[in-house]
């Protein structure tokens, strides 16, 4: 009995130690890799840098008064469309104290010169009639009298344009009615009725009373990074995205790229302009954030593989081609054009080449 214990004790120890060597050769056994491939596909390479800014109009206008006062009517909002010329906003004239009161002694002088260039006038004229004086003393007095009568005007007319902006013979040319000098959309409105503004002079640029664009002419705005900015030149074609207005391209042409740069955050960046081509019927507002993907070059229906595909040594650019079942041979190729994703290959790869694709 004791002997078949053992026996059975033997067979159970062995069994036992086949199993594990058995577990253990199993878990160190590696399943072979399996290299996938591709191939190559004829496509277009466009290579391109990226600008942003924003859509703004070619043509804004700060709409300004000629003349300090309060706004006494607003004729236009936002939005609106106005010609040349259309009224904007009414002034009344707050004058000056000291302004009004040398207009008013100005004129009491010119009243009073008037008034004795009249009398003598007068007098000179009855002398002539009856042939005391001769035509020419005449004449001289009757130019005197003429100048002060001018001259009354004139001091008239300046003491209404100072207090109310108008003389009586100029009405429809007063400064205190604001009009548009271009034709276009009012952008925007920052004053009310109520509001005191300033004219524009040396010490000061003025209130702006309303801002003026011709929304049918757009440009974008936009910097480019000096890295870049070297292989961009007028006239380059644009490919315009605005974060505005989902799955819409708009054409654009380069006009200029500004001879000095700025430094932002440590990088040199150079503003750029470039002229939009809007679609019919379409509006776009002024300030909407926009990218603009600058053509640099591109390559159209040429033989082209995915970047990492390709091993780069000492200058040369290698791939693994597939020669049988899992068998891949190394083979030297010439590449083109990249848009970073995508390499054109100008020599050493047909399309019906199986490329191997590296493991990570």
């Amino acid at each position: 009995m004791k002997k078949v214990l053992k026996v059975i004790g033997l067979l159970a120890f062995i069994g036992l130690f086949g199993w594990v060597v058995f577990y253990l050769y199993n878990q160190s056994k590696k399943d072979p890799i399996v290299y996938e491939t591709e191939m190559a596909e004829v496509t277009n390479i466009v290579k391109k840098t990226v600008a942003t800014g924003s859509v703004v109009p070619r043509k804004e206008i700060e709409i300004k008064p000629q003349e300090s006062g309060i706004i006494t009517e607003l004729y236009v909002e936002a939005g609106d469309m106005v010609n040349k010329g259309d009224l904007i906003a009414k002034i009344q004239i707050i004058p000056e104290m000291i302004q009004v009161n040398n207009a008013e002694t100005q004129l009491r002088k010119a009243e009073i010169n008037y008034k004795n260039a009249e009398i003598e006038f007068k007098r000179k004229q009855d002398l002539f009639k009856t042939g005391v004086i001769p035509q020419s003393e005449f004449q001289e007095e009757d130019l005197r009298f003429q100048t002060a009568a001018a001259d009354k005007d004139a001091a008239l007319n300046n003491l209404q344009l100072i207090k109310e902006g108008v003389t009586a013979n100029m009405k429809s040319q007063t400064n205190t009615l604001i009009r548009s000098t271009i034709k276009g959309m009012i952008l925007d409105v920052p004053i009310k009725e109520g509001n005191s503004v300033i004219k524009s002079n040396t010490f000061n640029d003025g209130t702006t009373v309303a801002m003026v664009a011709d929304m049918g002419k757009m440009v974008f705005e936009g910097k480019v990074d000096e890295t870049e900015v070297g292989k961009i030149k007028q006239g380059m074609a644009l490919e315009l995205s605005i974060g505005a207005i989902e799955d819409e391209k708009y054409d654009a042409f380069l006009e200029t790229i500004a001879p000095k740069g700025v430094e932002e955050n440590g990088a040199i960046q150079f503003e750029i302009k470039a002229a939009v081509k809007l679609k019919e019927g379409q509006f776009i507002r002024a300030g909407y954030s926009a990218t603009a993907d600058i053509v640099l070059d591109r390559r159209d229906s040429v033989i082209a593989i995915k970047e990492k595909l390709i091993t780069f040594s000492n200058d040369s650019a290698f791939i693994e081609i597939e020669t049988g079942e899992q068998l891949f041979e190394k083979r030297l190729i010439t590449t083109g054009l990249s848009d970073g994703i995508k390499i054109e290959v100008t020599e050493g790869l047909d399309e019906e080449d199986k490329i191997k694709i590296p493991k990570g």
